[in-house]
């Protein structure tokens, strides 16, 4: 079948809520992928940050393909071989005592809300039902009903209400609005360290910090995000690194299975997620033995191959480089490690038509707000792939 004939049974019988660049990928292998017509296309989206390991990484293939032949899911009901190695090597590599495992990212952040809800009612004292939680304006963190509700994107809310109440928003970024939102029944403030979907926007050095202490002052969680940021995005484990700080609860998902399989998870100490008892929260296919088995080697890959190191050494010299190209559209380079976004100025005529331009020129990326080209490869991503895809961005950003 063609790419018009894939596109056409698509739009035919599926629902509309996305609007896909019009490539259709048949198979794909680290930082590349290749189309029904045997096109090749550098990926610099890494479907949204799941893929850092890179398409297809034969070491999480074969751990999937191993466990799939034994036993793949046997429900909460039973334990399996593999959680608990899962739970081991996940407190070894990131400090926090207990984890809790879903399976989207959005399944972790409702764990992660309910989890500040409860422990605000049952160790902090919050007056039951009276429970606050801070988000900041452009956050993203799902589509679930309870996460739409502190969204400020339109688009996300309209037609979705009545919406679930107990949240307040402040300015991303503002430290002093923190503060004063803050009451006595505030029991957790839930950031990005770099907003993802809000286009790539980096906080103003020292603001996590400074929301951290605010927190620690005022007995609240201070939870991070770290669904897309995490995991070698930014060029460090997880982007809470870069200021030193130590959240109370870090939310974990995508790359945490390398895009070979659903696995998210919320870490914490047992003060916070010890204040789930059995029949509390749960989920069928949470900790399933294939996801946990897929997650254990992703780590494992992510740590061994320096994915990590990679990220923050290319990282910084594709921003720089991006930085340097002179484009009468370009408004900002803004990012860290590889998660970086190119803000375009108003009048330029939207990112999409980059974004599609980009794809004639095989390099896959998309737009964001609308005025944003964002560019995350797979963490696996050589200079020299960066170095050819520069001459074709460069080009792109030059065009009319």
């Amino acid at each position: 079948m063609t790419t018009k004939e894939f596109i056409e049974l698509e739009e035919r019988y599926g629902a509309h809520n996305y609007h896909p660049l019009d490539v259709v990928i048949e198979r794909a292998e680290g930082c590349w992928v290749y189309d029904v017509e045997g096109n090749k296309y550098l990926d610099c989206l890494a479907a949204y940050s799941a893929v850092n390991q890179g398409h297809c990484h034969p070491r999480i293939v074969n751990a999937l393909k191993n466990q799939a032949e034994k036993v793949t899911l046997t429900s909460r009901a039973f334990r399996n071989d593999q959680l608990p190695l899962l739970y081991k090597e996940l407190s070894e590599l990131t400090g926090y005592e207990i984890s809790l495992p879903m399976n989207s990212g959005a399944e972790a952040v409702e764990t992660a809300l309910k989890a500040a809800r409860k422990w605000g009612y049952k160790v902090k004292g919050v007056p039951e039902n009276k429970a606050e939680i801070i988000a900041c304006k452009n956050n993203f963190a799902g589509r679930t009903i309870t996460i739409i509700s502190f969204s400020t994107e339109e688009q996300y809310r309209d037609g979705f209400g009545p919406f679930t109440p107990g949240f307040k928003i402040v300015e991303y970024g503002n430290a002093e609005e923190l503060e004063k939102a803050i009451t006595e029944n505030t029991v957790a403030f839930i950031v990005e360290p770099v907003q993802g979907e809000g286009g790539i926007i980096v906080p103003p050095e020292g603001y996590l910090k400074k929301a951290y202490d605010i927190c620690k002052k005022n007995n609240v969680l201070f939870i991070t995000d770290e669904i897309q940021s995490g995991l070698g995005r930014t060029g460090k484990l997880f982007a809470f690194e870069h200021e030193g700080v130590r959240p109370d609860v870090v939310i974990i998902g995508k790359a945490l299975s390398g895009g070979c399989y659903p696995v998210s998870a919320v870490l914490s100490d047992r003060e916070v997620l010890g204040v789930f008892k059995p029949g509390d929260h749960g989920s069928t296919f949470g900790g399933n033995p294939l996801g946990a088995a897929v997650a254990r080697e992703s780590l494992k890959v992510l740590i061994e191959e320096k994915l990590i190191e990679n990220s923050a050494e290319l990282g910084k010299y594709f921003i720089d480089k991006l930085r340097a190209i002179e484009s009468p559209h370009v408004k900002e380079v803004r990012g860290k490690g590889l998660f970086i976004g190119v803000e375009l100025k108003p009048e330029a005529g939207g990112a999409r038509r980059f974004c599609e331009a980009l794809m004639k020129r095989g390099i896959l990326c998309k737009e964001t707000h609308e005025n944003v080209i964002r560019f995350a490869p797979p963490l696996v991503i050589k200079k020299e792939e960066i170095d050819w895809a520069l001459t074709h961005i460069e080009e792109t950003l030059k065009m009319a």
